[in-house]
């Protein structure tokens, strides 16, 4: 057999992401992107509901506890309800104060590098897995609006640090039980699970990554940043499932904290 008669014709001008065909799998590759699709339409629809409630979102004293949801805090805006209010209000800004501070943690969100591979792949099918073809004829990256947006990741991304912080005091304040003293109930753990969880999203995320160790030449000149650098870095192949989990339980804090504030359960004291 010659060379020519064992060689493989190699056809170049292809779909992206596989053959013309759509793809020679057979397992059940659209499950993936099929159930990424119904978890983050999920979580718009809802967030976009609760951001306009503007109600239920704050257990005050009323109640002995001192719980916020976090879709809800800072609580910047006019209609605040007492008790929730940020150290300075915007008084002019009459519409759910939700609306004031989403765009932070919901842009980090979505120009993250995880999340735009999800996305991208289940709703845009481009391409929607791998050796499947894509679903469009031509690619430009994210060299165009609107996908040259997500060149602004690093910069929600040290927003998102901010209000990590802030979630993070609101965890804390969550152990004050007004009228009763200090203490933990289920409402305490909730917050504290889910500033944890947002914590460990962030600092698993590539851009903490690349601020930590990028553009180092020699970490023996740079002992702290390389500390850093070896923290995250176990973090960051955690990445996708912190990401998942902070997701689900950031809508599961609002949802707890809306149903305390309205009366349908009791959040129980531990001790």
């Amino acid at each position: 057999m010659t060379a020519l008669e064992s060689s493989t014709k190699v056809q170049l001008g292809g779909r992206r992401g596989g053959p013309d065909a759509s793809t020679v799998r057979q397992d059940r590759w659209w499950i993936q992107p099929v159930v990424t699709v119904a978890i983050l339409t999920a979580f718009v629809i809802y967030s976009t509901w609760a951001a306009f409630q503007n109600k239920n979102y704050f257990v005050g004293a009323n109640m002995g506890r001192d719980l916020i949801s976090p879709f809800y805090s800072p609580c910047l805006g006019g209609s605040c309800v007492p008790g929730a209010k940020f150290a300075f209000t915007w008084n002019a800004w009459t519409l759910s104060p939700a609306l004031l501070i989403l765009i932070f943690p919901l842009g980090f969100r979505l120009t993250c590098y995880y999340y735009r591979r999800s996305y991208y792949r289940a709703f845009w099918w481009s391409p929607p897995s791998c050796a499947v073809a894509d679903a469009h004829g031509s690619y430009a990256g994210e060299t165009r609006f609107p996908l040259l947006m997500q060149n602004a990741h690093r910069y929600f991304f040290y927003a998102g640090l901010i209000f990590n912080g802030l979630l993070t005091y609101d965890a804390v304040l969550a152990f004050h039980q007004p009228g009763i003293g200090w203490g933990v109930t289920v409402g305490t753990i909730v917050l504290v699970v889910d500033a944890t969880l947002l914590w460990l999203y962030s600092l698993s995320c590539h851009a903490c990554r690349h601020l930590c160790g990028g553009q180092v030449k020699s970490f023996k000149a740079h002992p702290w940043r390389y500390k850093f650098w070896k923290f995250v870095t176990p973090l960051n192949a955690k990445h996708m499932n912190f990401a998942w989990a902070s997701l689900v339980f950031v809508a599961c804090t609002d949802i707890y904290v809306r149903l305390v504030a309205s009366g349908a359960i009791t959040d129980y004291r531990l001790f």
